[in-house]
């Protein structure tokens, strides 16, 4: 297969197996969403949505989030992990959104990623998810599969973003990744991983993935 059939493939499949595509974190606007994918650095989407409902029970907006001590929030949220550093990150940029953006999350990646503890994968999930900015954002599971897939060196995630937007068409970025972290968690896991059902991998993936995974048969 050329890389352009490789990529035609991997979009045919992902639209068939996912024609509509369910947000993994849950979220009623754009400051919501925001805390949510902050929340999910190194912790569980349905860990994330579990303690969000008590999180915002208190607090989903800016004005009510700054009413909290950076100690209750931590309090909150310290089961998603890495809790003192996003409690103050959570506080932090809820401050400086009400002083330099009256409240609302702005709609540009510089000021999103000047936010306390907003990187540029937090930020493009926001412009992707909340704005429809065409965006790649790339986490652990599209870094694995373009890898798996030959589509892309592995050595970076920022590499992984440049190689993922030069080959998959622009108007399709906001839903193929998402698509691709779905059929990273069911079909192509990091461990547990069973090829048999992992169509696309089978079909298009680097030769050296799949020798690795012959001689552990």
């Amino acid at each position: 297969m050329t890389k352009k059939e490789k990529v035609n493939f991997v979009i045919k499949t992902l639209n068939n197996l996912y024609p509509e595509i369910p947000v993994p974190l849950d979220h009623k606007d754009p400051y919501t969403l925001l805390i949510a994918v902050l929340l999910s650095a190194q912790c569980t989407d349905v860990r994330v949505n579990q303690i969000t409902p008590i999180l915002f029970a208190k607090a989903d907006n800016p004005y009510d989030m700054i009413k909290m001590s950076i100690e209750d929030i931590k309090s909150i949220i310290r089961p998603c992990g890495l809790s003192p550093m996003k409690s103050k990150g959570i506080y932090g940029l809820s401050k400086i959104l009400i002083e330099k953006h009256n409240g609302k999350v702005p709609q540009s990646f510089e000021a999103l990623e000047a936010l306390p503890a907003v990187g540029h994968k937090t930020a493009s999930v926001v412009m992707a998810q909340a704005f429809g900015v065409p965006a790649f954002p790339v986490d652990t599971h599209i870094h694995r599969l373009m890898y798996r897939w030959n589509l892309s060196n592995g050595k970076s995630v920022a590499q992984t973003e440049k190689d993922a937007k030069r080959l998959f068409p622009k108007e399709l970025w906001n839903d193929l990744h998402l698509q691709i972290i779905w059929y990273g968690r069911e079909y192509s896991p990091a461990r547990g991983w069973n090829i048999d059902n992992d169509l696309i991998t089978k079909t298009i993936g680097r030769k050296s993935v799949l020798k690795t995974l012959q001689k552990k048969s």
